[in-house]
């Protein structure tokens, strides 16, 4: 009885993980892409973005976000990672920040720039990020 028991029990949670995978749902996490291009609209100067070397020193939250229904900047939520520019577009209020390329040198840029007072090795020339 026991066997059979534990028989359909192991069936049971193989089956459930199948389904699971099927859904798409991972059991370690989405991490993202090891590394991203990032292009503009307009396919100009595409930066290289090393996502997996970021998530080893930075916390998802300090890139992501969400936005609020008042349209400010909310709490990052896994999970709902959204591209940039479904908000960050030609109707975002922030002239500094309504494009890929100005959320990439405000954010990324400034970053890097900080780093770089530290002490610390980060690009901040134009060929540090972008492809030729």
């Amino acid at each position: 009885m026991f066997r059979q028991a534990l028989k359909c029990s192991v069936i049971t949670a193989v089956f459930f993980c199948f389904a699971m995978m099927a859904a798409g749902v991972s059991f370690a996490g989405n991490t993202g892409p090891e590394e991203i291009i990032l292009k503009t609209a307009e396919g100009k100067k595409p930066a290289k973005f090393p996502h997996k070397k970021h998530q080893e020193t930075i916390k998802c939250e300090e890139c992501h976000h969400t936005m609020g229904a008042d349209g400010k900047k909310g709490p990052y939520v896994a999970g709902e990672e959204k591209k940039c520019e479904t908000c960050h577009n030609k109707d975002f209020k922030n002239a500094e920040l309504n494009s890929l390329k100005g959320v990439g040198h405000a954010r990324c840029k400034g970053c890097h720039k900080e780093m770089e007072k530290a002490g610390k090795n980060a690009p901040t020339k134009c060929t540090g990020c972008h492809v030729k």
